[in-house]
C-alpha cells in the first residue's frame, strides 16, 4: 500500500514545490534491467545528457569542461508510489529502510549520479556509464569535487558487509544450452541486443527467487529471470546454473496491439517470436 505524501510544518495539505527539467538523458538502457544498479567506471559506455534549447544553458555549461566527473541530480519518472520499506536488488532477500538504500521508490523521486564526463558539445553532455534509463529528466548538474565529495574511508553501514561478501568469487557457475546460445547470437548479430552479460552477473550470485531481481520459479524444476524486454529460463544443480533457453517478454497476441507499440525492443521480439515458434 503506497505510504501517504508528506505534510507541510503545520499538517495541512501536501507542500509542493516547483521543479523543472533542464534536460534529459538520452541512452541505449529502456528498461532497468540494462542499467546497473551503480554505474561502472570500467565499462565502455557513452551517454548524452541533452539540455533544453532557448533557456541559455550553453553558457550555465561554462567552465565545466576542466571536471573530469559530475553530478547528475535526477527524477525517476517512471515510480508513482513509494515505500518505507524496499528489497535492494544486490544481496539476501531482506528489505531496508529505503533513506538507507538507493531505491528510486523514494517519497520524492530523486536521483543522484556521479558519472564521467566525456566532452561537451553545444547543449550536449557527454557522459559516460550511468544508471539511468532513456528520457530520464535531468533536474540539474553539479561539478564533482573530490575534496569535498569523497569521503572513501567512512564506514557505510550494512552496505560494507554486502560488498564484502560480493567481493568474493562468485559461487555459482553459469552455462548455456545450444539453442540458448544461438537465440543470443542471433539477437546480438541482427539487433544489437546483448543482456547475457548482465544476466551472468546476476545468476552467478545468486539465482535464488528474488522479486527485485525479477527470479521467480516457473514449475517444480525451471526458474526464470526478467531482463527488460526479455526472459531467460534456467535450472539449478547444486553450484551449476544452466540458461536453457531466451524468450520475449510479451507474447505475440500483446506485441500486434496498438497500445502496445512503445514496448521496448517491440519490433525484434516480433521477430524473435516469429523465428523461433514461441508464445
Amino acid at each position: 500500500m503506497p505510504a501517504t505524501p508528506p505534510t507541510d510544518a503545520t499538517g495541512g495539505s501536501p507542500a509542493t514545490l516547483s521543479l523543472r527539467p533542464i534536460g534529459h538523458l538520452r541512452t541505449r538502457q529502456q528498461v532497468k534491467f540494462q542499467a546497473g544498479h551503480q554505474p561502472s567506471a570500467a565499462a565502455e559506455e557513452r551517454n548524452e545528457v541533452e539540455l533544453l534549447a532557448g533557456c541559455g544553458y550553453e553558457q550555465a555549461l561554462q567552465d565545466l569542461a576542466g571536471f573530469e566527473r559530475i553530478w547528475l541530480l535526477s527524477w525517476f519518472h517512471r515510480n508513482d508510489s513509494w515505500r518505507p520499506l524496499v528489497l535492494p536488488p544486490r544481496g539476501p532477500s531482506r528489505r531496508r529502510g529505503v533513506f538507507a538504500t538507493r531505491s528510486p521508490h523514494r517519497p520524492n523521486p530523486l536521483g543522484l549520479t556521479a558519472v564521467a564526463l566525456l566532452g561537451i558539445t553545444g547543449r550536449r553532455l557527454h557522459v559516460g556509464p550511468c544508471d539511468l534509463v532513456d528520457g530520464t529528466p535531468i533536474l540539474d548538474v553539479k561539478p564533482y569535487v573530490a575534496a569535498y565529495d569523497a569521503f572513501p574511508a567512512a564506514p557505510a553501514g550494512w552496505i560494507d558487509a554486502l560488498e564484502a561478501e560480493l567481493s568474493a568469487p562468485a559461487r555459482f557457475t553459469v552455462t548455456f544450452t545450444a539453442s540458448a546460445q544461438a537465440q543470443g547470437q542471433w539477437l546480438r548479430e541482427h539487433w544489437q541486443i546483448d543482456f547475457t552479460p548482465r544476466l551472468i552477473e546476476l545468476l552467478s550470485r545468486d539465482p535464488a527467487p528474488h522479486r527485485t531481481r525479477r527470479i521467480r520459479r516457473r514449475n517444480a524444476s525451471e526458474f526464470e529471470i526478467g531482463c527488460g524486454a526479455w526472459r531467460a529460463v534456467f535450472v539449478v544443480e547444486g553450484t551449476s546454473v544452466c540458461v536453457r533457453s531466451l524468450e520475449a517478454a510479451y507474447p505475440m497476441k500483446f506485441l500486434g496491439r496498438a497500445d502496445y507499440l512503445d514496448v521496448p525492443d517491440r519490433e525484434a521480439q516480433l521477430a524473435f517470436l516469429a523465428r523461433w515458434r514461441v508464445g
